[in-house]
């Protein structure tokens, strides 16, 4: 069996252009908007690692870590380990860019805390979707070797776990944001006035999954024509 299309064609990178310039505008619009707020320090002058502190313990979750880890931006939430990582300048940082990040993440544990459904389901989804990144690629281009439509299709379904996984994040990380900033004003980490800089922040964070989404959708566009093509033959 011969396949229509090879992979690294002018359709796929016509086809890959706009999750492609959409990932490039989200990452601009994430630095700019994250470095402008780095300089604005908070009213309350809390840092990040406290804010993310003061939010867990008022809910009850003492038994979660804050943690420290080095990068830029490499703030996430641990729920195997029960823990809160946050950068190094967001742990530190009394700027409403370091409360703000580290509120999202204090949201994701509170999710973890309320069995929030999107969360579980990416939770149990990290597993297979590990597996089809690597996997994908050579199943496919094995199916393409041994001319076996079969592998092909397998290797599409993997690429759709791939999509589902950035389609389920996408609830999970704006509800995130939306118990942070609910969070941030009730406990009076930020003011009434400075919840729109806040709101900046996460939202150009939230713009890079929306990016990968629309780049998991077309990338999965792609494969499906790319096989359908190959079935043909």
């Amino acid at each position: 069996m011969m396949f229509g299309m090879m992979m690294w064609d002018a359709h796929y990178l016509w086809l890959m252009l706009p999750g492609l310039l959409l990932g490039v505008y989200a990452h601009i619009k994430l630095t700019s908007t994250y470095g402008r707020f780095l300089k604005v320090r908070s009213a309350a002058g809390v840092s990040g690692a406290e804010a993310a502190r003061e939010i867990l313990d008022q809910a009850g979750l003492h038994g979660v870590v804050v943690g420290e880890v080095g990068g830029h931006l490499t703030d996430h939430y641990d729920p195997v380990k029960r823990t809160l990582f946050l950068s190094s300048e967001n742990y530190h940082g009394r700027s409403l860019a370091a409360i703000g990040v580290a509120a999202h993440e204090a949201g994701h544990a509170l999710q973890h805390q309320a069995a929030y459904g999107p969360l579980q389901l990416r939770m149990s989804l990290v597993p297979v979707t590990q597996f089809a990144t690597s996997a994908a690629y050579g199943i496919f281009l094995l199916g393409l070797v041994l001319g076996m439509a079969k592998l092909a299709w397998l290797a599409v379904a993997l690429f759709g776990v791939i999509t589902l996984f950035h389609l389920v994040t996408l609830p999970v990380e704006f509800n995130a944001s939306r118990r942070a900033k609910e969070r941030l004003l009730r406990l009076g980490l930020v003011g009434s006035h400075e919840s729109g800089a806040v709101s900046q922040v996460l939202s150009a964070a939230a713009m890079t999954y929306v990016a990968g989404l629309v780049s998991a959708v077309l990338n999965l566009l792609y494969w499906v024509m790319l096989a359908r093509g190959g079935s043909r033959d």
